[in-house]
């Protein structure tokens, strides 16, 4: 996914959603993949691969129970995200210990915020692995494409974050928590049942209708991380110049460098952004939900 240079989402029931996500034993693999522009700040693509042998033949046109997973989420009804008092502390630059710490730091606040919001829904939660490379690694979704930062994998629910010369030089805290907070928002699509919906529907779409998916999906994950932002809003770490300035960069920027619109024009980034941010709450990124033309 991006992440900037420093320079600075009728009720669901909860039983529903339990049952609905033990019904198949289909695995999910879902990666973000990165490529590095001229300005040193990446983006990701989102890439799906099939469903495992036990599950291909299962439920490839999703019903209204599975797609409420993702526009019906009980997730949806919690209110605002639980302000988890998250100080990672400061993240100087050329030591990657510190960076180890930070990163771990910002990840156990996520913990916190999310488990808490899937505990007022009534639904289960794991906490994803987190693993910090110096180095390209092949992860259980696939190789990992050059330039990557970060990346999700649903198959064993793990956040891989990358930290390269450059960024250990130059640290930009917010945009790396940034980064973070987005990987995470896959994981709670993942955890919560919203991919579910997401690949069921992709099967049966053709390339506009699989783009179209694929941008629901980024764009909550953007506005989830926004919401995790607004926690800290005020903050040293989020300075009311320092999100301008990211969110900025990410209406100009967002969308260069993709050869298709997958993730969204950059004023659509910046505009769920800046809802996840303003209101605080998972129920404000219900891209599912959405108008097409709120999701382009």
């Amino acid at each position: 996914m991006n992440s900037v240079p420093k320079s600075r989402l009728v009720t669901l029931v909860a039983a529903t959603l339990a049952l609905a996500l033990a019904a198949a034993a289909l695995v999910l693999v879902l990666a973000d993949v990165a490529t590095t522009s001229t300005s040193g700040v990446t983006g990701g693509q989102q890439l799906a691969a099939p469903p495992s042998a036990a599950g291909a033949g299962r439920e490839r046109v999703a019903d209204a129970a599975t797609r409420a997973l993702a526009t019906l989420n009980p997730l949806y009804r919690t209110g605002r995200l639980t302000d988890v008092n998250c100080s990672p502390g400061p993240l100087p630059p050329g030591s990657m210990a510190a960076y180890r710490r930070f990163l771990t730091r910002v990840t156990a606040c996520l913990n916190k915020a999310w488990a808490a919001q899937f505990r007022k829904a009534k639904l289960p939660f794991t906490k994803p692995r987190l693993r910090i490379i110096t180095s390209k690694v092949k992860t259980p979704c696939g190789a990992w494409n050059t330039g990557a930062d970060g990346v999700y994998c649903s198959t064993d629910r793990t956040m891989y974050l990358m930290i390269s010369k450059e960024q250990l030089r130059n640290p930009f805290p917010l945009g790396v928590t940034r980064l973070v907070a987005h990987e995470y928002g896959h994981h709670v699509q993942q955890v919560s049942g919203i991919w579910r919906y997401y690949w069921i529907a992709r099967s049966a779409s053709g390339k506009a209708g699989r783009l179209q998916l694929s941008r629901n999906s980024e764009l909550q994950a953007e506005c989830f991380s926004a919401v995790f932002m607004s926690t800290m809003k005020d903050t040293e770490l989020v300075t009311a110049s320092d999100w301008a300035y990211t969110v900025d960069w990410f209406r100009k920027n967002g969308a260069k460098g993709w050869p298709q619109n997958d993730h969204g024009k950059g004023p659509t980034q910046a505009a769920w952004m800046t809802r996840g941010f303003k209101r605080g709450t998972p129920g404000s990124c219900n891209t599912w939900a959405a108008k097409p033309r709120n999701v382009t």
